[in-house]
C-alpha cells in the first residue's frame, strides 16, 4: 500500500516538474517573442499618452483603463484566433505578412520624421472636448489605432514561435498579449499621472518635495519627446530588420548577407566589445534600410493622395 502511495507521489512530482518546465519554456519563449516586438511596443507607449492630453485629470486613468481593455480584446478576441489559424493552415503566408507589417513600420517611422521636418506631425498632440460622447469617440479612436499596433506585435511574436506546437503557440501568445498590454498601459498610466504627482509634491511644505515635484513636471515634455524619438528609431530598426530577414527567407540573400558580414567583421575586429559593436552595426544598418524603404513608401502614399485629390 505504502509502495503504491510513494509511486503515485513520484508520478505527481514528475508531472509537477514537467508542468514547471513547460511554464518556464512558455515564459522564455514569450520573452523572446516580446523582445522582437520592442519597436512597436515603444511606439504604442509613446502614442497612447497623447490621447489623454487635454482631458480632466480625474478622467485620465479611467480612459487609459478603457483603452487597455480594448487593446486586450483586440489581441485575444480578434488577432490571436486569426494569427493561430494562419500559422496552422497557411504558415507560408507569415513571412510576406510580416514583411508587410515591417514595411508599415518603416512607413510610420519615416512619416514621423517627415512630419517633424515639414512641421505637420501626424501624431500631433490632441486636445479633447469634455463630455461622455467625446470620451467615447476618443477611446474608440485609440482602440482602432491600437488594433494596428497590436496586430504587428502579435504577428512578430507569432513568427518567433511558429515552429512550436499549437497549444504552446496559444499559451505563448496569450502570455505576450497580457504581458505587453499590462506593461504598455501600466507605463502609460505612470506617464500621464507623472505631472499630477509632481504638482502634488510641489505644493508640499518640504523643500525637497517641492524640488522633486517641480522636476517631475518639467521632465514630462522631455520624457514624452524622448519616448517618441526612441519609438521612431525602434520602428525603423525593427521594420528594416524584418525586411532584411524576410527577403533572405524568400531567396533574396544579398542585403541580409551584406549587413551580416559587416556585423561579423566588426565583432571579430573589436575583441571584448565586439558583440556590442556588432549589434550596433546591425541595428544601424537595419534602421538605414528601414528609413530608405519607409521614405519610398511615404513618397508613393503622398503621390497617390495628390492624384486622388486632383481627381475629386
Amino acid at each position: 500500500m505504502s509502495g503504491g502511495l510513494f509511486a503515485l507521489l513520484d508520478d505527481v512530482a514528475a508531472l509537477a516538474r514537467l508542468a514547471a518546465a513547460s511554464v518556464d519554456d512558455v515564459g522564455a519563449a514569450a520573452g523572446r517573442a516580446s523582445v522582437k516586438a520592442a519597436g512597436v511596443v515603444v511606439d504604442d507607449t509613446a502614442v497612447t499618452p497623447q490621447y489623454v492630453q487635454g482631458v480632466a485629470a480625474e478622467r485620465e486613468l479611467p480612459i487609459v483603463k478603457r483603452i487597455a481593455i480594448g487593446s486586450l480584446r483586440n489581441k485575444i478576441l480578434v488577432i490571436l484566433p486569426l494569427a493561430l489559424l494562419l500559422s496552422q493552415f497557411l504558415p507560408w503566408l507569415l513571412t510576406p505578412i510580416l514583411m508587410a507589417g515591417g514595411a508599415f513600420l518603416c512607413f510610420e517611422g519615416a512619416e514621423k520624421i517627415w512630419g517633424k521636418v515639414a512641421g505637420h506631425d501626424h501624431h500631433a498632440e490632441k486636445t479633447v472636448e469634455a463630455g461622455p460622447d467625446a470620451e467615447k469617440t476618443l477611446v474608440a479612436g485609440a482602440i482602432r489605432t491600437d488594433l494596428i499596433l497590436s496586430a504587428e506585435i502579435m504577428v512578430i511574436s507569432l513568427n518567433e514561435v511558429a515552429d512550436e506546437p499549437f497549444l504552446a503557440r496559444l499559451a505563448i501568445l496569450l502570455v505576450v498579449a497580457v504581458g505587453i498590454t499590462v506593461l504598455v498601459y501600466g507605463v502609460v498610466a505612470l506617464i500621464v499621472k507623472m505631472d499630477d504627482v509632481g504638482l502634488a509634491l510641489a505644493q508640499r511644505s518640504s523643500a525637497v518635495a517641492q524640488k522633486v515635484g517641480t522636476g517631475l513636471v518639467r521632465a514630462m515634455p522631455g520624457l514624452l519627446a524622448a519616448i517618441g524619438v526612441v519609438g521612431t528609431a525602434a520602428m525603423l530598426w525593427v521594420g528594416g530588420h524584418i525586411l532584411l530577414v524576410g527577403a533572405d527567407d524568400l531567396g533574396w540573400h544579398a542585403p541580409y548577407e551584406v549587413v551580416h558580414h559587416l556585423e561579423v567583421a566588426v565583432h571579430d575586429a573589436l575583441g571584448a566589445v565586439g558583440a556590442v559593436a556588432g549589434w550596433i552595426v546591425n541595428t544601424a544598418l537595419s534602421a538605414v534600410v528601414g528609413l530608405v524603404v519607409g521614405a519610398l513608401v511615404v513618397v508613393v502614399v503622398h503621390l497617390v493622395g495628390r492624384v486622388r485629390h486632383a481627381d475629386s
